[in-house]
């Protein structure tokens, strides 16, 4: 984890923006909630299997498969959060080599799974990344992803660098799956997200680079960052932190 002193750098500018209008693509209404701008929940995990047996542990349902993550050196499980979210459990693909650049999420160092990051719904994601760039938020470039699912059906999608980490992973990357079926239509079933929210020495500060993107993401200080989500499953109310396994 970054030190709380550094993670503000890449998106310092945002705070001068008193007065100025968010970029025109992320202006989104508070009543939209922030559940619906949920795409999905990264789970990462050292080993896909233990993610997905500590997953079934915590919620009662098994993951369905989901696919490979060619030149990432991953894949991934998944669980239906909604008809369009959902908790993506990703580990290792040890059909692949390990990426020179190390595999994202922090995979490679970390001992557990745990709950990382969150991605928001998008479109027209160049602009969009465009206008938050001049408003002083680097989401990073807009690339293509894909995967292929176990039913041989190819799924693709754009999304803004996952790689690119502001505040801890609490400010979200975007997604677009554009014509490609939702991936919470093939997975399984049985979990619901209840709310997502975050805690944040700072949180002033967080919550206005949050809204300056659109998201209405309730932000609460709190002593290290972290990201809260509540979850119903048959094994009852589940609450997941990103700040420990």
């Amino acid at each position: 984890m970054k030190p709380v002193g550094l993670i503000w750098a890449v998106g310092l500018a945002v705070w001068g923006l008193a007065g100025r209008a968010a970029p025109a693509a992320a202006v989104i209404g508070p009543a939209a909630g922030v559940l619906s701008r949920v795409d999905h929940l990264v789970y990462a995990t050292p080993d896909l299997a233990l993610g997905v047996e500590t997953a079934e542990q915590l919620f009662g349902v098994h993951a369905s498969p989901g696919g490979q993550h060619p030149g990432e050196g991953t894949r991934n499980a998944l669980l239906a959060l909604g008809p369009t979210s959902y908790f993506e459990i990703i580990g290792p693909d040890p059909a692949q080599p390990k990426p020179a650049r190390g595999r994202r999420f922090g995979i490679d160092e970390i001992k557990a799974p745990r709950l990382t990051t969150w991605v928001a719904k998008g479109t027209d994601l160049e602009t969009f990344a465009s206008g938050a760039l001049a408003h002083g938020v680097n989401l990073g470039a807009v690339i293509p992803g894909s995967r292929k699912r176990p039913d041989g059906v190819v799924l693709s999608w754009r999304y803004t660098d996952p790689r690119v980490v502001l505040a801890d992973r609490l400010v979200p990357y975007f997604i677009d799956w554009g014509s490609s079926p939702h991936p919470s239509a093939s997975a399984a079933k049985g979990v619901t997200l209840l709310s997502l929210r975050a805690e944040h020495p700072d949180a002033d500060r967080l919550q206005q680079m949050l809204r300056q993107l659109g998201l209405d993401l309730a932000v609460s200080k709190g002593a290290r960052p972290a990201l809260i989500a509540t979850f119903d499953s048959p094994k009852g109310h589940v609450e997941l932190r990103s700040d420990h396994p």
